[in-house]
């Protein structure tokens, strides 16, 4: 049983571990260059994701219905989880200029890319149309908490900051891909067969691309300074996180199917999004990516061991 739980855990995380790898790999020999991530960065986030998202809301099976309560139980325990790693962070860490960046990587999950490719992997089209709901309200979340903990470390936020953060929200792309695949399905409104391929080529190539490109931007040897920040940071997003989300999940009675997808939203790294919101904001952007840097490598061990327990108890489909 034991076995058979780890070669389905790596049958979930080895493909990703692989592109990821695989991207830091090409960058180091210099395959890949800087233009070529970044441009290729901005094409996942502004195409092919949203393609993704549309599609698979657009192509999901009608009988798959969203719950509300789901959703809302989703927001609530990662706003829980944010106030706790924030009284943490007060406790534990001298330092206040990096709390903010410390809070925002223990909360704020990679789930548009990691979390959405371990779904895709076990519960393909229909666990991502619902995954894509759950990624649509945590995004708007996520950047609002995001401004609330990385504030201090501005001189003056103001009007004007927030306006432009709720503009930013409403013009991001996977928003935008995900609330017209809702409301297309919703009126039942039918899109022409050549669109549905052509957006399907994109949607194709997001997984695959994303992957390499958040490999190629891993800097492992940046993990020598500040590490003691990072490691406590990844204790609270690879393990308590999960941990804690998961389990009251399972407490509070939801199907397993969306108990599966909460763990690998809350297990997937410290989103990249992270280095850009502490960067612009005035906050320590190294060591935004030196606890992205490890909350990506160590993920593929606590997720791995998380989908093997949760497989020996049946959690997945086999």
């Amino acid at each position: 049983m034991f076995l058979q739980s780890l070669y389905f855990s790596f049958s979930v995380t080895g493909p990703i571990c692989i592109l990821l790898f695989l991207g830091y790999f090409l960058k180091r020999i210099k395959f890949l260059n800087d233009a070529f991530v970044d441009t290729a960065s901005k094409l996942v986030f502004k195409v092919t994701l949203p393609a993704l998202l549309f599609l698979s809301i657009v192509n999901s099976d009608k009988t798959v219905e969203i719950n509300a309560t789901y959703i809302a139980f989703g927001l609530v325990a990662n706003i829980t989880f944010f106030l706790f790693i924030t009284l943490a962070a007060k406790l534990c860490i001298q330092d206040k200029q990096n709390h903010g960046v410390i809070i925002q990587g223990g909360f704020r999950s990679n789930t548009a890319i990691i979390g959405l490719a371990y779904v895709a992997n076990v519960y393909g089209d229909s666990g991502v149309a619902l995954a894509a709901v759950y990624v649509a309200f945590t995004t708007v979340l996520y950047n609002i908490l995001a401004v609330i903990c990385l504030t201090p470390t501005q001189s003056k936020l103001g009007f004007a900051g927030v306006k432009d953060i709720v503009t930013s929200i409403a013009k991001n792309p996977l928003i935008i891909g995900i609330m017209l695949g809702v409301l297309c399905l919703m009126l039942n409104i039918k899109i022409p067969t050549a669109l549905v391929s052509t957006g399907q080529y994109f949607a194709n190539m997001t997984l695959p691309l994303a992957l390499l490109c958040t490999g190629a931007t891993l800097n492992l040897s940046a993990l020598r300074s500040d590490g003691r920040h990072a490691w406590f940071t990844s204790l609270f997003k690879l393990l308590l996180s999960p941990i804690l989300i998961t389990g009251s999940a399972y407490l509070w009675g939801f199907s397993q199917l969306e108990i599966g997808l909460l763990f690998f939203m809350t297990a997937a790294p410290t989103a990249a999004a992270s280095y850009v919101m502490a960067r612009s904001m005035g906050g320590n952007a190294d060591l935004a990516a030196n606890i992205i840097a490890t909350t990506t490598v160590g993920s593929i061990i606590t997720c791995s061991l998380g989908i093997s327990i949760l497989h020996s108890v049946h959690f997945f489909p086999s």
